[in-house]
């Protein structure tokens, strides 16, 4: 930035003012400047038709090592260096992303996805159960006895993770998210999550499996045309953090949308709205992943209202803020209501990079909403708690806890 030029606004890492400075960004303009960690400059951009302008335009790259000049400026450890920079199909641009996307897609097919429902069922219905054996009034945190067994019971069984690997890569998984971490911590939890997929990788092709890591390491690597160990490694953590992390901010942001705003839960339950219904307002309203980093372009593009995003110059597109965007919904854009007609969001994306998670995360929710309420239908948050902290995340969203008291109805 040159010095005579204004200060940009600063993103605020924490997340405690997320939809608040989505709002003032919007406003400000189709694409605005903004200071990342580091002093690294990107334009962010929350507009709704913005975001689909340029997720769609075949000139905007996702790969940073072949259209980003400035990456060698970039310290090692960037907070936002594990999603930014992952060396797998999320970053690969033009006929590479889709040949690479290729590959996984058929794992992911609504058609695959739908025969998963009895196994998700039972696992919603054994963790549910286990709220049994709370007293009656005691409090539980639904994302770490829900939302978040539930996610990885299930992506994990996908791809044929080990159970002792489970927990390990959850905590991993969550700290290369963390937005406010420091340089070093960054560093460390990415070492850690190499050593733990490097793990998998070896078991799968020591003891080779038919399931979605067997695959992944059954891919071809080396110097003839083969993947290296990194993108197998990535390719992994691409497929295991998109499976786990949207599903349970999903479910969490659910149920609290849900428990405070009782009306819309009643209607429910009295058959005149559906669980589908909440997931997508809550997709809408409170999509689980926010900004994505990053995008850069192939030449100059011009956005209008005075705005040019140069050759090369890093661009954040913030997925989760376009459901508030008034443009789209001119109605109320920040209230929640399932029962509003048009729920149309952008919480998976757009374009060539949509999510190919997308039906497993919506099942997944519709899933856990339903055996949730099903059997306690006059569950509450807890009242003695603390107001729920937020995730120190810009990339991913949602509560980092959520305490509520399951009640069944009464006898």
């Amino acid at each position: 930035m040159a010095p005579d030029e204004p200060r940009c606004p600063v993103l605020d890492m924490t997340a405690r003012t997320l939809h608040r400075q989505n709002a003032e960004l919007r406003a400000a303009g189709p694409a605005v400047r903004v200071e990342l960690p580091d002093g690294i400059i990107a334009w962010s951009v929350t507009r709704s038709s913005v975001i689909r302008a340029l997720a769609g335009d075949p000139r905007i790259s996702r790969d940073p090592r072949r259209h980003w000049p400035a990456l060698a400026e970039v310290p090692q450890g960037w907070p936002m260096g594990p999603i930014a920079f992952q060396q797998n199909f999320f970053n690969r641009y033009g006929d590479e992303h889709r040949s690479a996307r290729r590959l996984m897609a058929p794992s992911f097919s609504p058609r695959r996805v739908s025969a998963l429902r009895p196994g998700i069922e039972a696992t919603a219905a054994a963790l549910v159960d286990a709220f049994r054996t709370l007293d009656p009034g005691e409090a539980v945190d639904v994302r770490r006895a829900l939302s978040l067994p539930l996610a990885m019971t299930v992506i994990c069984d996908l791809f044929g993770v080990p159970a002792a690997l489970r927990p390990r890569i959850g905590t991993a998984m969550d700290a290369l998210l963390i937005t406010t971490a420091a340089n070093e911590e960054m560093l460390a939890a990415r070492a850690d999550m190499d050593v733990l997929l490097a793990e998998l990788l070896e078991l799968k092709r020591r003891e080779p499996a038919p399931d979605l890591a067997g695959d992944v390491a059954a891919l071809p690597t080396g110097e003839d045309g083969g993947r290296t160990e990194e993108e197998s490694r990535d390719t992994l953590f691409l497929m295991l953090g998109a499976g786990y992390e949207t599903a349970v901010n999903l479910i969490t942001s659910a149920v609290q949308a849900l428990l405070t705003h009782p009306g819309h839960l009643a209607a429910v339950r009295a058959g005149t709205l559906g669980w589908a219904d909440v997931v997508e307002e809550t997709l809408r309203h409170e999509g689980p992943v926010m900004h994505v980093p990053l995008r850069y372009p192939l030449e100059d593009v011009d956005l209008g209202e005075g705005v040019v995003i140069r050759q090369g110059e890093p661009i954040l597109l913030g997925f989760g803020a376009a459901g508030r965007d008034p443009d789209a919904h001119p109605d109320r854009p920040d209230d929640f209501d399932p029962a509003r007609p048009d729920k149309d969001h952008l919480a998976f994306g757009y374009g060539p990079h949509f999510c190919l998670g997308a039906p497993l995360a919506r099942l997944e929710a519709e899933v856990a909403l339903a055996g949730l309420f099903d059997t306690y239908p006059d569950t509450v948050l807890d009242p003695y708690g603390p107001p729920p902290a937020r995730l120190e995340s810009v990339i991913i969203n949602g509560p980092a806890e959520l305490w509520i008291v399951p009640t069944p109805a009464p006898a």
